[in-house]
């Protein structure tokens, strides 16, 4: 708990409690009784001071000349007693004659008598060692304890202030969360450490108060033994809580800023408001954080100072602030051991020289170098440059400073679905084999129904922040009940990404295709199944608008995606067509951890006969990413062995409520879809599957587990389908 500095005067009672005692002293000698006879009178007390020597040159005598003179006038004296007839003290019981001191007098005739015995007194011993110590038994003991707190309920709980009026609930909630009497669940070895945590927590509940406004609070601690056996010790904290101060003026020591009033709107207390640390210190970090995003980058707050007003009740509060130079970014420079250069930094800035200083800005710089994955460690920070720059601001330099890490990543991912098997996938990447960001990428492919390998170039970031540009080229077999295929291909694609830290209303892609494939695929005419080869070339395009919160699980907004690739086929004469897909999601919250989710897609090919189509480049639906409930390409116009062929248009949809708690999350879901020959769908003869999911949630999106069943099973689908992958369905 953070405290707010109050002045508090202390007054010493030392001085007059001392002064107090002495004039009391003085009373009680002057209603003294009249005085009795000395012991030893002045005559004697100076014969038994040896005389000064005339020659105070002279020697020393000795201690042994000192110690008989001594002895002598012992004698003397008791001689001289004698004579005058006085008692004798019994001095010699001993029958030491050279002792100096006599012997104690024994007047007291009952210290002959014996002992009485000890069985004769009726007295129970008290045992402390339950409070104190533990016995020597080897055994520690344990005592119990309960504690309350006292004085609470006359807190007030009016007032207009913004600020919630501080409750008993509210002091005793925050205690027990801090509190060592309560973390020790009422068990300790010994009184002692009672004791101890009894005071630790008297200051922790003068803090908490303090922290509340009550400057004056003040807190007692007693202990209350057990009456009985059995029961508990009881420690007592006793608050006066005193009374709550409240924030009087607010003084901020800075130069001016622009606007004047920038800290002053910033820090959200009023005067009249009760001082409470929280909203204080809260109002302090605002402040720091607002002004670098206001064009002051260098500035600094100080040191608060309340100056309480026991009177009034209020608290003066001054908060030196040292904004420095108004500041626009200047030049990027860097050091270290660099993966590329400030040429590069800057096209991944969002912010060019001579605008005004945000730190948002910057930390939005630092968060796409760490994304690029090319350093181990990575800072931005400005530094004063000392130039003016024409609109009256001082240029702040960007230093980047740089260590590259390790350029070389592994990477797998694995799979299932009904229908279409397991899949796993492995991955090379140099992400800087050509820098900047110019990444060569070695993957494959092995499934129980697809395997292949691929080689890309990837440039990240090519002339604009998020804007990818790749070649690549790629063999793939693929062997599912639609069809088998061998397609060698040739892409390329420039796209306009969102990403997590920056996510875009409008994303885009363009590029190119060209592939030979050699098919098989039903022939309706012989009844059986032919092999054709396909040479396809392509320019597919996309744009994608979205409002979602989250790229990997939104809860919110809706996206919308149309997907265009006008195409040229050879293999049975020259096709030209083209296949169009629009897709649109929605998610609507309902409750905290339950969302509405829903999809719609619609596809269709027009330009060319469904068998002048590569059956790879035609519609299927069934499947994880599709209608879940049946098999991967399932749905939709089958040949003679029941086997899909393909369409030339698609409808799909589906329904989720997921329901979040934590790390998991469970999904009911309804999926609706069917392909057609014609290239409009006809909307018609949709078939459905129902299911649950359970979600793992990871800091890299969803782990899904679906297991979903077809309504109105048709021979040779399977009663119940498994899906499992990472991110959400849709």
């Amino acid at each position: 708990m953070n405290k707010i500095p109050a002045f508090t005067a202390i007054f010493s009672l030392a001085g007059m409690n001392a002064t107090t005692v002495l004039a009391q002293s003085q009373d009680s000698a002057g209603t003294t009784a009249e005085r009795r006879a000395p012991i030893i009178d002045d005559a004697e007390f100076d014969r038994t001071i040896p005389a000064i020597e005339e020659n105070i040159d002279a020697a020393m005598g000795s201690v042994d000349d000192w110690e008989a003179e001594q002895q002598r006038l012992e004698r003397e004296t008791l001689r001289d007693d004698a004579e005058a007839g006085l008692s004798v003290l019994p001095a010699l019981q001993d029958e030491d004659t050279n002792e100096l001191i006599a012997d104690a007098p024994v007047d007291d005739p009952e210290i002959d008598d014996p002992l009485t015995p000890i069985d004769s007194f009726d007295v129970e011993p008290f045992d402390e060692s339950q409070y104190t110590e533990a016995d020597e038994s080897g055994q520690t003991a344990e005592l119990r304890y309960d504690y309350r707190i006292e004085g609470l309920d006359s807190l007030g709980e009016s007032g207009e202030a913004p600020v919630r009026p501080v409750r008993a609930d509210d002091i005793r909630s925050l205690f027990k969360e801090l509190s060592a009497l309560e973390d020790a669940d009422g068990k300790a070895v010994n009184g002692a450490m009672v004791s101890a945590r009894m005071q630790e927590d008297q200051q922790l509940l003068v803090d908490i108060m303090t922290g509340q406004g009550f400057f004056d609070a003040v807190v007692n601690g007693t202990v209350e033994l057990p009456e009985t056996d059995g029961e508990r010790l009881a420690v007592v904290l006793q608050v006066e809580p005193g009374r709550r101060y409240n924030l009087g003026t607010l003084k901020f020591d800075a130069d001016n800023p622009v606007p004047a009033d920038l800290i002053a709107r910033n820090f959200a207390p009023a005067t009249g408001e009760p001082i409470v640390a929280e909203r204080i210190l809260a109002a302090e970090a605002n402040i720091a954080v607002v002004l670098p995003q206001q064009g002051y980058p260098f500035a600094e707050t100080g040191q608060r100072d309340i100056l309480l007003d026991p009177e009034a009740g209020t608290g003066d509060y001054t908060l030196p602030v040292d904004i420095g130079p108004r500041s626009s970014y200047g030049e990027i420079i860097t050091t270290g051991t660099t993966a590329f250069d400030a040429d590069h930094i800057a096209v991944l800035s969002r912010f060019d020289k001579g605008e005004l200083y945000d730190s948002r800005m910057v930390d939005d710089l630092r968060q796409a170098l760490v994304a690029t994955g090319l350093f181990s460690i990575v800072s931005v920070k400005p530094t004063a440059s000392g130039e003016t720059g024409p609109d009256g601001t001082e240029y702040a330099t960007i230093n980047v400073e740089q260590m590259a890490g390790p350029p070389r990543t592994l990477a797998g991912s694995a799979g299932y679905g009904t229908g279409q098997g397991f899949r796993l996938e492995g991955s090379w990447t140099h992400r800087n084999l050509f820098p900047p960001e110019g990444a060569l990428i070695a993957s494959a492919v092995a499934g129980t129904q697809e395997q292949g390998a691929s080689l890309t170039f990837r440039r990240s970031n090519a002339g604009r922040r998020d804007r990818t540009a790749e070649l690549g080229i790629s063999a793939l077999h693929s062997d599912f009940d639609a069809y088998e295929a061998f397609t060698g291909r040739l892409a390329g694609r420039i796209s306009y990404d969102s990403t997590p830290i920056w996510q875009k209303r409008l994303s885009y892609s363009y590029g190119f295709e060209i592939l030979g494939t050699n098919e098989q695929d039903f022939n309706f005419n012989t009844g059986e199944r032919d092999r054709r080869t396909f040479y396809v070339a392509a320019l597919p395009g996309q744009v994608t608008f979205d409002t979602t919160d989250s790229l990997l699980d939104p809860t919110r907004g809706f996206r919308l995606s149309a997907k265009l690739s006008p195409e040229a086929s050879l293999g049975s004469g020259t096709q030209i067509y083209g296949r169009g897909l629009l897709e649109g999601t929605a998610y609507y919250p309902v409750d905290d951890g339950i969302v509405i989710a829903g999809r719609a897609r619609v596809g269709s090919i027009a330009g060319a006969d469904r068998e002048l189509i590569a059956p790879s480049r035609r519609y299927y639906a069934g499947g994880g990413g599709s209608v879940r409930g049946f098999g991967y390409q399932e749905l939709g116009p089958k040949d003679i062995e029941n086997r899909p062929i393909g369409g030339r248009s698609l409808v799909e949809a589906a329904a989720e409520v997921r329901y979040r708690f934590g790390d998991y999350g469970i999904v009911g879901f309804v999926d609706a879809g069917q392909v057609y020959t014609s290239s409009t769908p006809g909307f018609d003869n949709l078939r459905y599957g129902v299911g649950i999911g359970g979600r793992f949630y990871t800091n890299f999106g969803p782990l899904r587990v679906d297991v979903a069943t077809p309504i109105n099973r048709q021979p040779g689908e399977s009663r119940v389908s498994v899906y499992i992958s990472i991110g959400q369905a849709f």
